[in-house]
């Protein structure tokens, strides 16, 4: 099935949310125009020439698509929305993250063993759905004086984050978060604030970059913490920056938000890596457009195409 050459689709279920406005502003720069894709909406046809029904694109895939969210839903519900991109990319349709990429970032265990096996550095950390092991790793730990933070291994925005600093009773399953431990060290304030660094990494470049400050240990925008503009020209920034860009590659993502902080003594540590990454904090703070240069590495380097246009340095806005 042929590919419409002037559409590209924003995979999201907000049309008419901040950051879909944006994408579209800056596709259209570039003489393209954006067209929202709800991937519940969509279902395998084996009755239509490509096998897929795509809402809105009835004659023609799209040129490429832009993954801006998935949905939450059941494990069935999700694996079906990831297999339409799997099928995108088989009928060789460009998607920016594809679906191996999200896979690899959405959970944190896998997240954490590449970026290990990478030899990238990040924070101990343990994955496990037996109780007793999630136990024990609790007690070593605090008997060395380091608390935990136990995460959900789906999630995002701070949202279920909690810090451990005591055994749970032997009734008490709350290590478990859908019968799954996730636990990483916990890592102390060097000041009297929280500090960490959201890097956003597109194309193996590192295109804007924030430090987060926060009174409480979970500096997500989205928790309340505040964003605090980072020049990466500087080259004091320089390991930041390229670390941000490795930890990118050790996932094959085409853009992430990697988010940094600094261990005890010191050194950077990866922390997490986004693959559907937020940047409407980071863009308060950054006067280029940041939509504009996602969408430029999609059309020249995953659509081999030149830009139309070059991209509009904006304003610092909410």
């Amino acid at each position: 099935m042929a590919l419409n050459p002037s559409v590209i689709a924003l995979a999201t279920d907000e049309p008419q949310a901040w950051h879909t406005r944006e994408l579209r502003r800056a596709c259209a720069r570039r003489g393209f125009a954006a067209r929202a894709l709800d991937l519940r909406k969509c279902r395998f046809d084996l009755a239509h020439p490509s096998g897929l029904h795509l809402p809105g694109f009835a004659d023609a895939l799209p040129a490429a698509v832009f993954v801006r969210g998935i949905s939450a839903g059941t494990l069935e519900q999700v694996v079906l929305r990831l297999d339409f991109l799997h099928a995108l990319r088989e009928l060789g349709v460009p998607v920016y993250n594809d679906a191996r990429a999200i896979e690899r970032s959405v959970d944190k265990a896998m997240t954490s063993f590449l970026l290990h096996r990478a030899g990238i550095p990040t924070p101990p950390t343990w994955a496990t759905e037996d109780e007793g092991a999630a136990r024990r790793i609790v007690m070593r730990s605090l008997a060395g004086s380091r608390s935990l933070v136990a995460k959900p291994l789906f999630g995002s925005q701070g949202q279920g984050v909690r810090r451990v600093d005591q055994v749970p009773a032997l009734d008490d399953h709350g290590l478990l978060d859908e019968g799954v431990a996730y636990l990483q060290t916990w890592l102390p304030p060097h000041g009297v604030r929280f500090v960490d660094w959201r890097v956003l990494v597109a194309g193996r470049q590192a295109i804007g970059a924030m430090r987060r400050e926060s009174a409480h240990w979970v500096t997500n925008i989205a928790q309340g913490a505040q964003p605090v503009a980072v020049d990466l020209q500087d080259p004091a920034n320089g390991e930041l920056a390229s670390l941000a860009i490795r930890a990118a590659q050790a996932l094959d993502m085409d853009y992430a938000g990697i988010d940094l902080m600094r261990g005890t003594d010191g050194r950077l540590l990866v922390i997490e890596v986004n693959g559907v990454p937020a940047w409407r904090g980071l863009q308060r703070v950054t006067r280029a457009c940041i939509a504009d240069a996602i969408i430029a590495d999609l059309v020249t380097r995953k659509m081999g195409r030149q830009p139309a246009a070059a991209a509009q340095p904006l304003r610092p806005r909410p």
